[in-house]
C-alpha cells in the first residue's frame, strides 16, 4: 500500500461519528481497492398501512412515507407476498388502490372468498375496521398470542350476547391465525421477539460472504447473502470484525451517508453477529463483547432507539445465528464452484494467449461482431468480459453508415475507429488485453490496420474463424503479429470461454439489428406513398398499432382516420398489398 501512495489528504472532524461517516461516504464514492466494498440495490419490499381512514394493505418498494406504517424491511418479494395473504385470511383488510375503493358499489370478489370485510360498501364502521387494523399490527409486530387472546375473548363476547354469526367469523379467523402459526413451526416462529437482524460471516479461499437474516414479528423470513466487490488485496486476511463492521456501516448507515433521513424501521432494536467486534477502530485485535461505540451510538442516533448487539446468544436466537453461519457457507461455496469454472477458463486463456497478469481481475476481453440483413441495417456490437463475468452495463452499439451494404470489412474498421480513437484517454484498467474479432483473416486485417493507425498493439488482436458447421470447439483463433492460427480443441477451457464471448456479442448484436431493420421497415414503405407525411405517418400507426395493423386494414378503416381521404386510402392500400 505504502508503495503506491502518491499524495496526502487530511480532513478533520469534530468527532468519531462524523469521521465514521466521511470513511462510508469516501468508501462507496471512490471505491479504494484495500477496502471492503458490499454493494447491494437496498431496495427492500416492506409490507406498508396506509394512513387513510381504512387503512390499505400493501407491499412497497422505495421512499417511506411518515404518513403511512411500514413493516420490514423483507429479504425479499416472495415473504412480503406472504405476509400479505395472511393478514387479508386472517384479518380481512382490504388491498385495492383508492380509486377503487371510493367507486364501489357492491363487495368485489376479494370479499366473497373472505379475504376482505368491504369497508368499501359500509359493511364494517370504520371503529370495527380499525381494531382489525390494530390486531394486524401486532401480529406483525409478533406479539401473537395477545392476538389470539383478545379475539378469543371477543368471541366469546358475542356468543354470549348470541351474535352468533359474528362469533362464527372470529371463530374462523382464530382458527386461520392458529393455522398460520403451526405451518411456521417453532423453528421459525418466536413468541414475543420483534425485529432481529441476524449478520453471520464466512470466508473461504479468499472469497467472503456475509448473510443477513430478517426476523420479522418473532417470523423467520429467510436471508440474502452478500459478496464484497472490493476486498483487501495486501495478502493479509480479514478480521470477521473488520468485515462484520464494513458490512454494517455500509449496510445501516447508507441513508444518513447521503443526508437523508433514515426511519425508524429500517434498523431492528437487535443485531445478532457470529463474531464479536472490535473495541475500537485502531485495536484490530483486540475483540470484545461490545461493538465500537462510536458505530453503536451513530446507530441509535439514526434509528431514535437503541441498539443492542449480540454475540452469544441463547433459545432461539442462537438457532437463528446457526442458520445464518450455515447459510453464508453453503452460498460462499456455491459462489466458489460458479466462478471456479470461469476462473479456470480464464486462467486457461491467459496461458494460451501467453498474457502477463498479476491477478485474473485484470483480464478485460473487448468482442466485436457485424450484423445485418444483406446488407440492411448494419449493426455493430461491442461487448466486455471484465473481472471474471460479462459486464453489460459497458456493451455498446454502433449504427453503421456510409459503406456499401453488405461490406463487413469496411463495418469492421468503422467500429474499431469509433471505439479506439481517444483510446489514450481511458484508465489503464479499461484498455482491453484481448481484442477478440467474431471473423476471419479479412476481419482481422481490418482490425490490425486499425490498430496500426492508432499505435496499438496489434498483438491483442484474435480473430475467431467459425468451423464448419458452426460448431463450438471446431473455431480456428488467427493472429494479427504473425503467430500461427490455433486450433484448440472441443475439450479447451479458454475455447469456451471465447466462444461464450462471441456468441454474447453476436447475441447483442442480432437483437439491434433486427430491431433497427423493423423501425426502417415500418417507416420506409409507408414514406413510399405519395401524400403520407410524418403526421400521417404517425396517426396511421397509432390507430392501428403498427405497420401490420395498417396491413390488414379495410380501405373504409383506413379513410376513417383524420386527414385521411377514401382515394388515399385506397392508394394506401394497393401499396401495401
Amino acid at each position: 500500500m505504502v508503495g503506491k501512495i502518491v499524495r496526502y489528504e487530511t480532513t478533520v472532524t469534530r468527532t468519531e461519528t462524523e469521521a465514521l461517516i466521511l470513511e462510508n461516504n469516501l468508501i462507496k464514492e471512490l471505491a479504494p481497492p484495500f477496502n471492503i466494498l458490499f454493494r447491494d440495490d437496498k431496495s427492500y419490499p416492506y409490507v406498508m398501512l396506509t394512513g387513510h381512514e381504512f387503512p390499505r394493505l400493501a407491499s412497497y418498494r422505495g421512499k417511506v412515507d411518515k404518513r403511512n406504517h411500514y413493516f420490514g424491511p423483507f429479504p425479499n418479494s416472495w415473504a412480503v407476498r406472504n405476509s400479505v395473504q395472511i393478514l387479508q385470511k386472517v384479518f380481512r383488510l382490504r388491498t385495492c388502490e383508492d380509486s377503487i375503493f371510493k367507486n364501489r358499489s357492491r363487495p368485489c370478489l376479494l370479499h366473497q372468498i373472505h379475504r376482505c370485510s368491504a369497508p368499501c360498501v359500509g359493511r364494517l364502521s370504520a371503529q370495527q375496521y380499525g381494531q382489525d387494523v390494530e390486531q394486524a399490527t401486532r401480529f406483525l409486530e409478533g406479539d401473537h398470542g395477545q392476538v389470539l387472546a383478545e379475539l378469543e375473548k371477543e368471541m366469546q363476547a358475542h356468543s354470549e350476547a348470541m351474535e352468533f354469526e359474528m362469533a362464527a367469523v372470529l371463530r374462523d379467523r382464530i382458527a386461520d391465525l392458529s393455522s398460520v402459526l403451526q405451518q411456521q413451526s417453532m423453528d421459525v416462529v418466536a413468541e414475543g421477539e420483534g425485529d432481529v437482524d441476524i449478520i453471520a460471516v464466512a470466508q473461504m479461499e479468499g472469497m467472503i460472504c456475509v448473510n443477513l437474516a430478517m426476523v420479522r414479528g418473532g417470523r423467520h423470513l429467510g436471508d440474502r447473502a452478500y459478496f464484497p466487490k472490493g476486498r483487501q488485496t495486501s495478502g493479509d486476511l480479514l478480521l470477521p470484525a473488520e468485515i462484520l463492521e464494513a458490512f454494517i456501516a455500509q449496510h445501516y448507515l447508507d441513508d444518513l451517508a447521503e443526508g437523508g433521513a433514515a426511519s425508524t424501521h429500517v434498523i431492528p432494536s437487535v443485531m445478532i453477529v457470529n463474531h464479536p467486534l472490535r473495541t475500537s477502530a485502531d485495536e484490530v485485535g483486540d475483540v470484545a463483547e461490545n461493538p465500537p461505540e462510536y458505530l453503536q451510538d451513530l446507530l441509535s442516533a439514526q434509528a431514535g432507539k437503541k441498539i443492542t448487539f449480540l454475540h452469544q446468544p441463547q433459545g432461539q436466537r442462537r438457532h437463528w445465528l446457526a442458520m445464518a453461519e450455515g447459510n453464508a457457507k453453503i452460498a460462499l461455496a456455491k459462489r466458489l464452484v460458479e466462478t471456479g469454472g470461469q476462473l479456470a477458463r480464464a486462467r486457461a486463456l491467459a496461458d494460451v494467449l501467453g498474457l502477463e497478469l498479476e491477478s485474473l481481475e485484470q483480464l478485460r476481453i473487448e468482442c466485436f461482431d457485424i450484423s445485418h440483413t444483406s446488407g440492411e441495417a448494419t449493426q455493430a456490437s461491442c461487448v466486455v468480459y471484465a473481472k471474471n463475468a460479462m459486464q453489460s452495463s459497458e456493451y455498446r452499439r454502433f449504427n453503421i453508415q456510409d459503406i456499401t451494404p453488405g461490406d463487413d470489412y469496411a463495418a469492421m474498421r468503422q467500429v474499431l475507429q469509433r471505439r479506439y480513437v481517444n483510446f489514450q484517454e481511458l484508465p489503464l484498467e479499461k484498455l482491453p488485453q484481448v481484442i477478440l474479432i467474431d471473423g476471419g483473416k479479412g476481419q482481422v486485417e481490418m482490425a490490425r490496420q486499425v490498430l496500426s493507425e492508432f499505435g496499438m498493439d496489434i498483438s491483442l488482436i484474435v480473430g475467431v474463424a467459425k468451423g464448419e458447421g458452426r460448431k463450438v470447439g471446431l473455431e480456428t483463433l488467427i493472429f494479427a503479429d504473425g503467430r500461427p492460427p490455433l486450433e484448440l480443441g472441443i475439450d479447451s477451457a479458454a475455447l469456451l470461454l471465447i466462444a461464450q464471448i462471441r456468441d454474447e456479442a453476436h447475441r447483442f448484436a442480432i437483437t439491434g439489428m433486427r430491431a433497427k431493420r423493423a423501425k426502417a421497415r415500418t417507416i420506409s414503405r409507408l414514406e413510399e406513398i405519395e401524400g403520407i407525411g410524418a403526421k400521417r405517418r404517425q396517426k396511421l400507426l397509432a390507430r392501428f398499432g403498427g405497420l401490420r395493423g395498417v396491413s390488414n386494414a379495410s380501405v373504409e378503416e383506413i379513410a376513417s382516420v383524420e386527414g385521411i381521404s377514401t382515394t388515399l386510402a385506397e392508394q394506401i392500400y394497393r401499396q401495401l398489398h
